[in-house]
């Protein structure tokens, strides 16, 4: 029963508990067993959440009582580092903020237990949330639970591997231009990065540059990306991007009169890909196009024509340099490697400034006209499986590109706040994860979560897990 409910889904496990099968101190306590036994070799988790158990009994005399219950009732879930929760250290994967309590749940985090949630524990993440892989000075490195030498992704690798690992089910991450999508992808979740603002991003951190940065759920299915969506999405009067009601959403929704029009692609002016990850896209179109879908292979011009990761990194080195300097002063010694990189990169001019910022409404307008012929976008999430741990440099058809690079089919959807989501379809030759990534127009969410549970329906890849 035990390795049953690590397999569930949070909507399955809310079920068992609702109809009485199964208590939420069994559940919150099979999670908690998983942790113990498989954690010391993947690093996923840095703080269990005081009272956890406490919580999950609490639930349970609830629902005897008879009491009214949220739609996560005594289910367990887990939380990015960079999400501050009442009396649970958040450290941001940095020994500058080492001990730190908050005494406030984020605005996610907050919506999560008024849904019934249990706060289980909190996640790794590189320092300050900023880099393609999960390590720091602080927590250390996170391991992929598919192959311990290879990374979990960044900036939300401990979410990741800790959902994949049976050790969550169901948590909250945080993205700025690959941090939820990637992750998923390397270890073979799914992940939901909802359009720019949907989510509110009151009390996480970093804030900056708060346009690009966006809130998503991880899961083990696409039904529970969708609840965990309708939970946290809207407005709290606090976070000024996030305007637009819950409700709202102009997507195609789970019954379209017509046939979903999909296009694909697997380069279109974002750079080479790993070969096996092409396949997996071209798997996925041709298997929506047996569902009935329309499916075509398709160029967007905004891409060739302006490069979004060097768009990206411009506006980054204005962005988010100021932030740095302002945490950091005085604290240079305790800085990881890769922040002290990110902190370095050479200043861009203000001409280049406004060119990267014309770049970006170029896309947006690229992608309006894409949109307006199709629903959904069909492409790859990283460049490359999960790779080992330390990328630097790597060639790709015969190219030679630096680490960012896997983030290039990612990025785009920062910078123009679309919808996107990362789910597994594929597996390499060596037995990792592939992903593919489905995007949408602005708040069109429904559509990406319609295809993607249609896509689910269809993936040769459902319920294989890691062998720990």
């Amino acid at each position: 029963m035990t390795t049953d409910l690590i397999r569930c889904d949070a909507s399955e496990l809310a079920e068992l508990i609702r109809t009485g099968k199964v208590s939420s101190v069994e559940v919150v306590r099979a999670h908690l067993d998983r942790i113990e036994a498989t954690n010391p070799r993947l690093n996923a988790i840095v703080t269990l959440a005081d009272g956890a158990l406490e919580a999950a009994r609490a639930a349970d005399e609830k629902l005897a009582a008879g009491g009214e219950v949220g739609p996560l009732h005594g289910v367990p879930f887990t939380v990015k580092d960079s999400f501050d929760t009442a009396g649970v250290l958040t450290q941001r994967g940095s020994p500058i903020f080492a001990g730190r309590i908050p005494a406030k749940d984020a605005t996610a985090v907050a919506r999560v237990k008024r849904a019934g949630g249990v706060l289980l524990a909190k996640t790794n993440l590189p320092e300050f949330s900023y880099w393609i892989e999960t390590d720091n000075l602080l927590t250390g490195r996170t391991n992929n639970p598919w192959d311990l030498n290879r990374s979990s992704g960044g900036s939300s690798g401990g979410e990741s591997a800790a959902i994949a690992a049976g050790m969550s089910p169901l948590g909250l991450a945080s993205d700025l231009s690959i941090s939820v999508r990637g992750p998923a992808a390397d270890t073979g979740v799914v992940s939901f990065k909802p359009t720019h603002g949907r989510i509110p991003m009151t009390g996480i951190w970093p804030r900056e540059p708060r346009r690009n940065w966006h809130v998503g759920p991880m899961a083990r299915s696409v039904r529970d990306l969708a609840l965990a969506y309708s939970l946290v999405a809207g407005p709290d009067g606090a976070d000024g991007f996030a305007t637009a009601p819950r409700e709202f959403d102009t997507g195609l929704g789970a019954s379209p009169d017509r046939p979903v029009r999909v296009g694909w692609l697997v380069d279109s002016g974002l750079g080479p890909t790993d070969a096996e990850v092409a396949a997996t896209v071209r798997a996925a179109a041709d298997a929506l196009r047996t569902a009935g879908a329309r499916v075509d292979a398709v160029d967007i011009p905004a891409l060739e024509r302006d490069d979004p990761l060097k768009i990206w990194t411009k506006l980054s080195t204005m962005e988010v340099k100021p932030a740095f300097a302002e945490v950091t002063a005085g604290h240079e010694d305790q800085m990881f490697s890769y922040s002290k990189f990110v902190a370095g990169m050479p200043d861009t001019s203000m001409e280049d400034y406004v060119e990267a910022e014309q770049g970006v409404e170029r896309l947006r307008d690229g992608f309006a006209e894409y949109f307006h012929e199709y629903d959904v976008l069909l492409l790859p999430v990283t460049t490359i499986p999960a790779h080992e741990h330390q990328l630097g440099e790597f060639t790709l058809d015969g190219r030679t590109v630096g680490p960012f690079h896997v983030s290039s089919t990612t990025v785009p959807f920062n910078l123009t706040g679309h919808p996107a989501l990362s789910m597994r379809f594929g597996t390499s030759g060596d037995g990792m994860p592939i992903a593919v990534q489905l995007a949408a127009n602005l708040h069109a969410d429904s559509t990406v979560l319609h295809i993607a549970a249609l896509l689910e329906t269809l993936s040769p890849v459902r319920d294989q897990h890691p062998a720990l």
